[in-house]
């Protein structure tokens, strides 16, 4: 699958079939997250997968009870490495964490798209209930989670702005 076809084709997915992702399958997701742009390279994110059950259920009950959490075979924590301060200063805390963990979402998630997976990206949750559940060192600070598998729905493509919304060409 070419860029722009995953580009154009990824959706929100938050129904998700009974079936476990395969191992090669994730560890392609995996390079995609290691592979991703970041800050003076100081690659200033980390990662939890998780497909313990129990666990699941105690980060969706930190996410509003996004069902998605649960029934996905396994749901990526992504989480912004701090000590980007010790560099980068403010920042660094402030923005090139966030920077570098948000390209790392995106590529893993057009990377499981062109895998045949859904995803989709979760950012209303409990900061505090996510890393108590995760036990995350003071330094991780969650950020996204993105329940992932095989779809077992097929959304369809939202409406999105024209470039003339939303682009200002300057020459």
């Amino acid at each position: 699958m070419d860029v722009m076809s995953a580009i154009m084709g990824r959706r929100s997915v938050r129904r998700f079939k009974p079936l476990p992702v395969e191992p090669e399958k994730i560890e392609t997701l995996k390079d995609a997250l290691i592979w991703a742009p970041s800050a003076g390279n100081l690659q200033s994110r980390f990662f939890y997968f998780v497909y313990n059950d129990e666990v699941k259920k105690k980060l969706a009950a930190s996410a509003l009870g996004q069902k998605s959490i649960v029934e996905a075979p396994v749901v990526i924590v992504g989480c912004a490495d701090l000590t980007v301060g010790d560099y980068y200063r403010e920042r660094g805390i402030d923005l090139y964490c966030i920077q570098d963990l948000s390209c790392s979402i995106e590529n893993m998630m057009l990377a499981a798209h062109a895998l045949g997976l859904g995803s989709v990206w979760v950012g209303a949750f409990d900061e505090v209930a996510v890393a108590e559940i995760l036990n995350l060192p003071r330094h991780l600070r969650p950020l996204a989670m993105v329940p992932a598998g095989y779809p077992a729905e097929t959304p369809r493509p939202p409406r999105r702005m024209a470039p003339e919304e939303a682009i200002i060409e300057i020459r």
